[in-house]
């Protein structure tokens, strides 16, 4: 069950999660089941600290694969989000491999859940030397409530077990799994914890599946009462892991804003209108470049880019109250391509080449 506090925001909205919500570390709890009971076939780890948390690798000292990556991604929707994979079948693709996200509970699932929002960190001292820090998503969130965007939400979760992922290249030290089981008012035997690094397989599906949260979050920013927002579905292009976290962050960040497609269903058609012109990623100053090129051109500081940056590239959005659909941004696959793709071969480019030859692509080709 969830406990909710349901008071209008400053414009006389009300809050846009509803009193009968469900609790998200309950649905979300099956999904940590299976993955954890799959573990040794997604190819990911799980062991249980002295004092009792559950920390699952799935990327750090683990291959994972893209089956672990969309359950995780699952996860940190509170289970209310139905995430796929496809092969596109269109002649001249945008990309290969496609990430499908739909969900009828945006709000609870986007920004109560999946968005990684709480900021959680740890000294020298208390981490071998290093200083720890990460951004823990997923249902957890809602049990802790640290951020102030759980009051606009009008939402707390009350479940007696949590899980929460988080995007680092280390498991968490002691004192940041202390920290997370105090605020969540969880004992500590309770708390699952999920590492992905953005690098690995598992980190590249479950960030790329943010692309409609992406989508919910620039709305919150722009100040568009969040309870016309009714249905979400999108879709973006799975690259393949970067070999380091800095080109991977660029890898899944430009799969969203260059590749990234979404579709929301509102209540009110002045909605519809605005969130179609607005909300596209190509609205940003810095729109047209890769996003790594752009994360060095501000000096490595994320808060330094335009925030508008962050949104999908192309938006469609149908009203409810006349039945139209808006559009708006455009998908840029030729910069994706020159990103991501190497060479490519066709049989009948090499009129040497034979059926089969390694490299040449065929109807005989295994």
């Amino acid at each position: 069950m969830n406990s909710s506090t349901h008071t209008a925001d400053p414009g006389g909205n009300p809050p846009p999660i509803p009193r009968d919500a469900p609790s998200v570390n309950a649905l979300a709890a099956p999904l940590v089941a299976h993955l954890l009971a799959d573990a040794a076939r997604l190819r990911i780890a799980a062991s249980r600290y002295p004092f009792g948390p559950t920390i699952v690798d799935a990327g750090v000292a683990t291959p994972g694969c893209i089956e672990a990556g969309v359950t995780i991604a699952r996860i940190c929707m509170g289970g209310l989000g139905r995430i796929e994979t496809r092969i596109s079948a269109e002649h001249e693709p945008l990309w290969p491999a496609m990430i499908e996200v739909h969900t009828a509970s945006p709000v609870l699932a986007c920004l109560g859940s999946q968005y990684a929002g709480w900021s959680l960190s740890a000294s020298k001292e208390q981490n071998n030397g290093k200083k720890f820090f990460s951004l823990g998503s997923g249902p957890a969130r809602a049990l802790a409530g640290k951020e102030t965007l759980f009051d606009e939400l009008g939402y707390r979760d009350t479940h007696d077990a949590g899980v929460l992922v988080m995007e680092v290249g280390q498991p968490p030290p002691q004192a940041v799994l202390e920290k997370i089981v105090g605020d969540c008012g969880l004992a500590p035997g309770k708390l699952t914890v999920i590492v992905t690094p953005t690098q690995s397989v598992a980190g590249t599906v479950q960030v790329v599946a943010r692309v409609v949260e992406v989508a919910l979050h620039k709305s919150h920013v722009l100040g568009v009462p969040l309870g016309d927002i009714v249905e979400a579905s999108g879709t973006a292009p799975l690259p393949p892991p970067a070999p380091d976290g800095l080109a991977a962050m660029g890898r899944t960040n430009d799969a969203i804003l260059y590749g990234g497609r979404v579709h929301l269903t509102v209540t009110r058609d002045a909605v519809a209108r605005r969130l179609a012109a607005e909300l596209p990623s190509s609205n940003s100053r810095d729109y047209g470049r890769p996003f790594a090129e752009i994360f060095a051109s501000f000096n490595y500081d994320f808060y330094q880019i335009d925030p508008s940056l962050f949104a999908p590239a192309e938006v469609w959005v149908s009203s409810l109250e006349s039945g139209t659909t808006y559009r708006g941004g455009r998908l840029d696959g030729a910069l994706l391509h020159a990103l991501w793709q190497g060479d490519a071969f066709v049989a009948g480019d090499d009129p040497a080449a034979e059926p089969g030859t390694p490299g040449i692509t065929s109807p005989g080709a295994p």
